[in-house]
C-alpha cells in the first residue's frame, strides 16, 4: 500500500478519486492499493516555551533569551485525532511508502515533514508537485513523482523560517512586554510592516496643506492650463492679463506611445487588484483563490511568478478562448499570435509555480453556480489572461503649448491608434460598472485635442482661476501595502537578490490579519490605519526590529536555502545572535516612553499562566496578554450550578492565593446553601476548572 498525505480533506478526496480509492474510513480513503489521508493544515508545530522549562510559564526578563537547544514539537490540541490517524497509517505494516501531496510550496513541505518526523516514520516518500487540481494534472504529477529527499533544502528553508519567527517572536515579545508592562506582540515580518503603516500615519497627521492656483484659458473645445501658482494675487494678475486676449500655439508635439498588455497574476498582484476593485482583503482573496484551486478552476495560487512555462504554449490559445467564453462579455473568437503568447512565456522567471490562470475545467463548469465572490476572482483571472495575450495599446500623445499675455499654458490630449488589450479591459470594467482609468494622466490626457498647428491663433479666450490645495499621502490600503511589502528595502538590496521585500506572497495576508487581530491596526473601509497601540509599539522598538531591510535580507537568505545555495545553520546562528543581542542591548525601558503604556484598567490580579495583568470584562476576567488564553468566565457552570456568580472579590482571591472562601453556595442534593473554599484548578487548557478544597488537606 502507498499512503498519500494531502493538506486538506477536499484535496485528499480529489486525489483519491483520481487514484481509484473509494472506500471511505474515519480520516482517510482507501482502495486500489492506495490510502489517502490529510493533515487539516498545521497538525504539528514548534512547542511553546514552557515545554522546555516550567519556569517559562511566566514572563520574566531574567529568563531571556529563550534559545531551545533541542527543538521540540507539539500536536495541535484540536487536531490530535487526525494526527493519531496519520501516525497509525504511516506505521501500518502494509504501508510500504508515502507520497507527500501537501501544497507544493515551502509551508506545504513543512506541514508534511513535521507530521512525518513527529510520527516517527522512517519509510521512503515521494513528492507530488502539481500546479492544478485537474485530473490530468494529478495523473501527470503521479507519473513524474520525485524522491522526497530532493526537497530537503525546501524543508530546511521552511524550518528556518518557523524557528526564526519563534525565536524573534518569543524573545522580543516577552522582553518588551515585561519592560513596558503591556503585551507587545513583536514579529519578524509584522513589526517592519507595522512600522511602514505608522510612518505613513505620521506623514498624514503632520501634513501641512498649502494652497495653490491654476489659471485656465478656454475657447471652444480647447482648454489649456498654467503651471502651479502659489499666490492668489499672481494668479489674478495672470487671469486679468489673459482674459479676452489672444492665445498662440507656440509648440506642438506628437508622440506615438505604447502600453504593453498587463502581466499575468501572481498572488500579490491578484490580491492587490481584488482589493482595489472589490475591496477584498488579502486573506479573502487568498482563501477564494484556494477554494477555486480546490474546485479545479484555477491553478495553484501561492505563486510569485507572473509567467508560464514553454510546455504550456500550445494550450494557451485554447485557455484564452475558454476564458473569453466564461466571462461572457468578450464576444467572438480571440486571435492569439505567437508573438503575443511569447510575451507570457518565460521559463527562467518561473520557480516553483507558474502564474495564476484558469484551468481547462472552466469549460465544463456552470460558473453561475459559484458564489459572487468566487465568480469575481475567476472573472478577474480569466480577463487578465485574455488581456495578456492581446495586442499592445497604441496611441498618439499630443502636447500643445500656448502663449497668452506673455504667460505659458499647456494642453494635453490622446488619440487612440490601436485599442488592443484596452478593448477587453474596458468591457471588463463596463461589466463591473467601473469608470475607465487612464494611466498616463488625468482627464485631459484621455481625450483628443481639436486640430491644431504651430502658429495657430485663438482670439478672445476666456481665462479663469481655480483654487487647489496640496494633499497628504493617502493611508495604505491592502493594495498599496502589499506593494510596499513586496518592494520594501529594494533600493538597498542587490539587483541579483533571489527575493526582495517583506514576507512572501503566501504569508503577507496572514501578517496583515495578525496586525489587525492584535489590535495594532484597524480597517476603515479599504484603509489600514495604525491604532494608538500600534504607534506606541513602534515608538519603543529599536530599528533592528522595525527596519524592513533586515527582514528582506532574511527572506532572500531563506530563498537561497531553499535552492541549496545557503547554509541553514549559519542562518539560525544569525537569528540566535540577534535574539541574544536584543536581550543584552535593550535590558532597560525608556522611562519617558513608559507613560505610553500606563494601564487605565484596574488590575484584578496576576495571570497564573504567564504573569501578565488580569482585567475585568463584561462577561469575564481575562489575561491582558493576547497570546495567553487564560479566561475566568463570570457565568462558569461551576458557579452557575450553585447559583453563584464569579464576582470580582472571588476572582481576585483565586488569582492571589489560588483559592477563595465563598459563602452561600447552593446544593442541588440538599436544596440548602453552604460555605466552602474553592480552588483554582487551572490545567492550561482552553477552559479554567475549579474544585472544592477537601477537608484536612
Amino acid at each position: 500500500m502507498i499512503l498519500i498525505v494531502a493538506e486538506k480533506p477536499s484535496v485528499g478526496a480529489a486525489i483519491a478519486a483520481v487514484m481509484g480509492a473509494t472506500e471511505k474510513r474515519d480520516g482517510y480513503i482507501q482502495g486500489n492499493g492506495y490510502i489517502v489521508s490529510w493533515c487539516i493544515g498545521h497538525l504539528v508545530g514548534l512547542a511553546a516555551a514552557n515545554t522546555y522549562d516550567e519556569k517559562y510559564q511566566k514572563w520574566r526578563q531574567e529568563d531571556l533569551p529563550i534559545l531551545p537547544g533541542d527543538w521540540q514539537y507539539t500536536v495541535a490540541t484540536d487536531k490530535k485525532k487526525q494526527f493519531t490517524t496519520l501516525r497509525e497509517l504511516m506505521n501500518r505494516a502494509d504501508v510500504e511508502s508515502l507520497v507527500c501531496a501537501t501544497d507544493a510550496g515551502r509551508e506545504g513541505e513543512l506541514i508534511f515533514r513535521f507530521v512525518y518526523n513527529v510520527a516517527g516514520c522512517k519509510k521512503p516518500f515521494s513528492r507530488l508537485w502539481i500546479s492544478s487540481m485537474e485530473e490530468s494534472a494529478i495523473r501527470q504529477g503521479f507519473d513524474s513523482l520525485k524522491d522526497g529527499r530532493e526537497y530537503d533544502a525546501l524543508y530546511h528553508s521552511a524550518l528556518c523560517r518557523a524557528k526564526a519567527d519563534w525565536l524573534i517572536g518569543i524573545n522580543a515579545t516577552r522582553l518588551f512586554s515585561v519592560l513596558y508592562g503591556k503585551t507587545l506582540n513583536v514579529g519578524r515580518v509584522q513589526t517592519p510592516t507595522l512600522a511602514m503603516l505608522t510612518e505613513r500615519g505620521a506623514k498624514i497627521s503632520g501634513f501641512q496643506k498649502e494652497k495653490y492656483h491654476h489659471v485656465r484659458i478656454a475657447t471652444g473645445d480647447l482648454e489649456a492650463t498654467s503651471e502651479r501658482i502659489p499666490g492668489a494675487d499672481d494668479a489674478q494678475t495672470m487671469q486679468t492679463a489673459c482674459h479676452e486676449g489672444q492665445a498662440v500655439c507656440v509648440s506642438l508635439t506628437r508622440e506615438q506611445k505604447t502600453q504593453n498588455p498587463p502581466k499575468l497574476f501572481d498572488l500579490t498582484s491578484l490580491q492587490r487588484e481584488a482589493n482595489r476593485l472589490f475591496g477584498y482583503t488579502a486573506k479573502q482573496t487568498l482563501d477564494l483563490a484556494q477554494t477555486l484551486y480546490e474546485k479545479k478552476l484555477l491553478t495553484y495560487p501561492r505563486t510569485d511568478s507572473r509567467f508560464l512555462t514553454s510546455d504550456m504554449e500550445t494550450t494557451v490559445p485554447v485557455l484564452v478562448n475558454l476564458s473569453a467564453l466564461a466571462v461572457g462579455f468578450i464576444r467572438g473568437k480571440v486571435a492569439v499570435t505567437d508573438d503575443n503568447i511569447g510575451s507570457i512565456i518565460n521559463d527562467e522567471k518561473v520557480s516553483d509555480h507558474h502564474a495564476i490562470i484558469p484551468t481547462m475545467s472552466i469549460q465544463d463548469f456552470d460558473l453561475s453556480t459559484l458564489p459572487e465572490t468566487e465568480r469575481s476572482i475567476l472573472t478577474l483571472v480569466c480577463t487578465r489572461l485574455v488581456c495578456a495575450v492581446h495586442e499592445k495599446h497604441v496611441y498618439e500623445a499630443v502636447t500643445a503649448v500656448f502663449d497668452c499675455g506673455g504667460y505659458s499654458f499647456t494642453a494635453k490630449g490622446k488619440t487612440v491608434i490601436v485599442e488592443g488589450w484596452k478593448q477587453d479591459d474596458a468591457l471588463f470594467r463596463e461589466s463591473l460598472k467601473l469608470k475607465d482609468e487612464d494611466e498616463d494622466g488625468g482627464a485631459e490626457a484621455g481625450r483628443a485635442l481639436p486640430p491644431l498647428a504651430e502658429g495657430q491663433t485663438f482670439e478672445n479666450v476666456a481665462a479663469s482661476v481655480t483654487e487647489h490645495y496640496t494633499t497628504p499621502p493617502k493611508p495604505y490600503t491592502e493594495d498599496t501595502l502589499l506593494s510596499a511589502m513586496e518592494h520594501a528595502g529594494a533600493e538597498d538590496t542587490a539587483d541579483d537578490a533571489e527575493r526582495k521585500g517583506l514576507g512572501t506572497p503566501a504569508t503577507r495576508a496572514a501578517v496583515i490579519e495578525k496586525l489587525v487581530s492584535s489590535g495594532f491596526v484597524q480597517r476603515k473601509g479599504k484603509q489600514l490605519i495604525p491604532t494608538q497601540d500600534g504607534n506606541n509599539l513602534i515608538a519603543i522598538l529599536p530599528d533592528v526590529l522595525t527596519s524592513p531591510m533586515l527582514t528582506a535580507e532574511w527572506e532572500n537568505a531563506l530563498t537561497l536555502i531553499a535552492k541549496g545555495a545557503a547554509d541553514p545553520d549559519a542562518f539560525m546562528r544569525d537569528i540566535e545572535s540577534m535574539a541574544k543581542g536584543l536581550c543584552i542591548n535593550f535590558y532597560k525601558a525608556d522611562e519617558d516612553k513608559k507613560a505610553l503604556f500606563r494601564q487605565d484598567k484596574e488590575t484584578i490580579g496576576t495571570c497564573p499562566r504567564c504573569g501578565s495583568p488580569v482585567f475585568e470584562g463584561k462577561k469575564n476576567f481575562y489575561c491582558s496578554n493576547r497570546e495567553c488564553q487564560f479566561t475566568m468566565w463570570k457565568n462558569d457552570r461551576f458557579f452557575e450550578n450553585r447559583k453563584k456568580q464569579l464576582a470580582k472579590p472571588i476572582a481576585a482571591a483565586l488569582l492571589a492565593d489560588g483559592k477563595a472562601k465563598v459563602k452561600g453556595l447552593y446544593s442541588e442534593k440538599t436544596g440548602k446553601t453552604f460555605d466552602a473554599t474553592v480552588l483554582l484548578a487551572d490545567t492550561g487548557e482552553k477552559y479554567v476548572n475549579y474544585r472544592f478544597e477537601q477537608k484536612g488537606s
